[in-house]
């Protein structure tokens, strides 16, 4: 511990105040393989939280493409070169029709800020919707649309957040009438920013609504508000950084699982396995009004060092059929989550390999309860995180190689976790 008080001070003193770590006792983490991560004094910890590790910690044919093109060229993207084509036509095939063109960025934070800009070039118009309990980046642009902090001078006029959908308190009422009642109220966001004179260019969402703690949703329920956000000449900005890239098991990417065509797809986190790698995905005419508006350039986006490891995740993820593994482990996670008995627990949900256990007390959101339960699992030897508006849910999320075996790991743990507090 000494060591890792010494970090912290170091810390403290060089990066500055309220950098966030995990855990009440943080981990030094110094290597990993695969689902697993090992801390200085060699302990091992199962990884059930790190979707950037999307084919594991330290792939081996993913850190072969890194270093054997480091080791040939990086350089940026107004020099000729075959890395970022070879790229785009791999990743764009996983598409379905009319998302035919790519952006590279090097993070999330910027690919869901161009894609706020797209909106605002293809439409002439500056509005925007997100829901209230979300979150989409670092930028200021995309800042704006998460409620974790307000920013300096107050929330700008042009942004309308709308309650996002709930398990506990479902919209509505009731969880068949959420998708109408989703709707109804992006129909007034989108009239507030019509009579303020910002007019309304997108609507951006995660498909599964993975910081909202996936609330049961199901195919279809957007389809009410596409038709809305399509009838109002606005895009529709889907950030597939969390549920992209197969993790969901039956389908590659969320909005098809979800059953909607958006304008413009964000990617990030896993699209390099660790890489800092991120992307932006339009229809042609988007693209060109983005180009034509903003003469975007980025000096590290599309590098050919990235697109060598990007392409590389993209093998792996059909060589090892990870996208299987996502459905089987995730399936069989999911089950032995309905299976684990304890008052706190109101509901186990998941899609593939994105799973969550929303705890609750007396009907209300069980937040300190569920941070009880992520730091008894720490001691065991398992990392997850949680999520949800009152920080509730329990969020798994681990790379895609996780084996049933770990899924046992994980469940036997939660079990001893769950004993060992209050009911």
């Amino acid at each position: 511990m000494a060591m890792a008080n010494e970090l912290i001070e170091r810390r403290a003193r060089l990066l500055g105040p309220n950098v966030p770590t995990f855990y009440a006792d943080p981990v030094h983490i110094t290597r990993g393989a695969g689902s697993y991560l090992w801390d200085a004094d060699g302990q091992r910890y199962l990884d059930a939280y790190n979707n950037v590790a999307h084919c594991g910690h330290c792939h081996p044919k993913v850190v072969e493409a890194i270093s054997a093109q480091a080791a040939r060229l990086n350089t940026h993207t107004r020099y000729l070169h075959e890395g970022i084509l070879d790229y785009a036509e791999a990743l764009l095939a996983r598409f379905g029709p009319g998302l035919d063109q790519l952006l590279m960025t090097c993070t999330g934070s910027e690919a869901n800020d161009v894609a706020l800009r797209m909106a605002q070039a293809a439409t002439g118009k500056r509005g925007f919707i997100a829901t209230d309990n979300t979150y989409h980046g670092n930028t200021t642009a995309v800042a704006h649309l998460s409620t974790r902090r307000p920013p300096i001078g107050g929330w700008p006029d042009h942004i309308r957040r709308v309650p996002a959908p709930d398990s506990l308190a479902p919209l509505g009422g009731t969880a068949e009438a959420q998708a109408e009642a989703f709707a109804a109220n992006i129909a007034t966001a989108i009239a507030e920013l019509e009579a303020a004179d910002h007019g309304f260019a997108g609507l951006m969402l995660c498909p599964i609504f993975a910081n909202e703690g996936m609330p049961g949703i199901a195919p279809g329920f957007l389809d009410p508000t596409v038709d809305l956000v399509r009838r109002a000449g606005g895009l529709i900005l889907c950030d597939e950084v969390q549920p992209g890239f197969g993790r969901i098991g039956s389908h590659f990417w969320g909005h098809d699982w979800l059953g909607f065509s958006p304008d413009v797809v964000t990617l990030g986190k896993p699209m390099g396995n660790g890489h800092p790698v991120a992307g932006v995905v339009a229809r042609p005419a988007t693209m060109a009004a983005f180009r034509e508006a903003f003469g975007y350039f980025n000096t590290f986006g599309g590098n050919p060092v990235s697109c060598a490891a990007a392409l590389a995740v993209l093998e792996v993820i059909e060589e090892e059929g990870l996208q299987e593994n996502a459905r089987d482990v995730g399936a069989y996670l999911l089950t032995g989550l309905q299976e684990l008995s304890h008052p706190l627990i109101h509901d186990a949900r998941g899609l593939g390999l994105f799973l969550g256990l929303e705890l609750a007390r007396d009907g209300a959101p069980a937040g300190e309860e569920a941070a009880r339960i992520v730091e008894e699992m720490r001691a065991r030897h398992v990392l997850m995180g949680r999520v949800g508006r009152a920080q509730h849910i329990l969020k798994i999320r681990p790379p895609m190689v996780f084996s049933r075996d770990d899924a046992d790991m994980l469940l036997a743990a939660l079990d001893a976790s769950f004993r060992a507090i209050p009911a």
